[in-house]
């Protein structure tokens, strides 16, 4: 596997380039017209650097918008799209979400309507670097810059599963490769083979949005921990949470804590983005939030920290270097929110203490790609 991976970071960073620039017209007929399989923010964004270049698609495909104007195009159902234009237009799926089919099923939707030429966003936006980074997807070259990180990262792993989800990470990151990927795993975060937990643990859930990873918890435990701390920025998520606890048994609820702060690097007032569920996320928003450092909210030593806060894993990471350097608990770390965090999480971790072992399980597509760090 490593020679695979050598093989994939062996390509120049002018050839590579060449090729970003270059791939949407390598798979697609340029002189075809273009329609935008999916009318959401990025097909939206996708508008707007097409118009930028002069080309001007014929039509947004859209079952939950289907008749109405967005940004001046006409919205059909994928059905009406295909019987008009599947054999003479290119069809670019701008669909990419979490709560989304797969990649291969939107295309394969496609396709079954008969449409003839059918890629995904990625190569597209490649051709229009401003565009990016959109969330985890970026341009190649930038994996190829951290090369030696890359390969570091690889011989971290401990065992040929997350040797061979790394390799496929990769591969997507270089290739925009979908089919590379492999199947999800139930159970996030709660890895039977990668997980042991003392009896009276004590669980910090960083990000804990309406309390589905708290309960998974509780349920993984059989109810017998000694304390759960659960930091949750967004106030409607908090509400949700809170619901969720009331309705556990008083045993249980009374050995729960919850605070609606963000978990960061240092204590500070920061912009948030709110009101998107599990997408609120620090950045410009409409409200200012408490951050913490989990190094100074935790009053005692954490056996499992989870941390899902939409791309800012590093900051809470290293908000928490002290927690790991002398508890050493053990990490469930989402490392996809960012191109580079499936090699940077690992790679943080290791920096702060060498005591641990690494494992990389895949959650979905691509979405929800977990980075499990276990002391030895």
């Amino acid at each position: 596997m490593k020679g695979e991976l050598e093989g994939l970071l062996g390509e120049s960073p002018g050839q590579c380039r060449a090729r970003e620039s270059g791939a949407f017209a390598t798979i697609a007929d340029v002189n075809r017209p273009l329609v935008l399989f999916g009318a959401g923010g990025l097909g939206r964004k996708v508008l707007q650097a097409l118009r930028g270049a002069g080309i001007e698609p014929v039509a947004f495909a859209d079952n939950r918008l289907a008749g109405q104007m967005v940004e001046g195009i006409g919205v059909r159902t994928p059905a009406e799209a295909a019987e008009r234009y599947r054999h003479s237009a290119t069809f670019v799926v701008t669909i990419w979400a979490s709560w989304a089919d797969t990649m291969q099923q939107q295309i394969e939707s496609l396709r079954r309507l008969g449409c003839r030429c059918v890629v995904s966003f990625i190569p597209l936006l490649w051709s229009f670097p401003e565009l990016l980074p959109h969330v985890q997807v970026d341009l190649p070259s930038r994996v190829l810059e951290r090369r030696d990180e890359v390969m570091q990262c690889f011989g971290m792993w401990a065992d040929d599963d997350s040797r061979r989800e790394f390799l496929a990470q990769i591969r997507w990151r270089m290739w925009g490769d979908f089919a590379c990927l492999n199947p999800p795993l139930p159970n996030q975060y709660w890895q039977a083979d990668v997980l042991q937990l003392p009896r009276e643990a004590v669980f910090v859930d960083a990000g804990a949005f309406d309390g589905d990873t708290l309960e998974g918890f509780v349920r993984y435990t059989n109810g017998q921990f000694r304390v759960a701390y659960a930091f949750e920025p967004d106030p409607q998520n908090m509400l949700a949470l809170r619901g969720r606890v009331r309705g556990m048994p008083e045993e249980i609820r009374g050995r729960i804590h919850a605070f609606e702060q963000a978990v960061a690097g240092q204590q500070a007032q920061i912009s948030f983005q709110s009101g998107s569920g599990a997408s609120s996320c620090l950045g410009p928003g409409e409200m200012s939030v408490s951050c913490v450092a989990l190094d100074d909210a935790i009053p005692e030593p954490p056996h499992f920290i989870k941390y899902d806060i939409e791309g800012s894993e590093l900051l809470g990471l290293r908000g928490t270097r002290q927690w790991i350097s002398t508890a050493q608990p053990a990490l469930a770390v989402c490392a996809y929110h960012l191109q580079e965090h499936v090699w940077q999480v690992p790679l943080l971790i290791h920096s702060f203490h060498p005591g641990y072992r690494y494992y990389l399980r895949p959650h979905g597509q691509i979405w929800e790609t977990v980075c499990y760090a276990v002391p030895r």
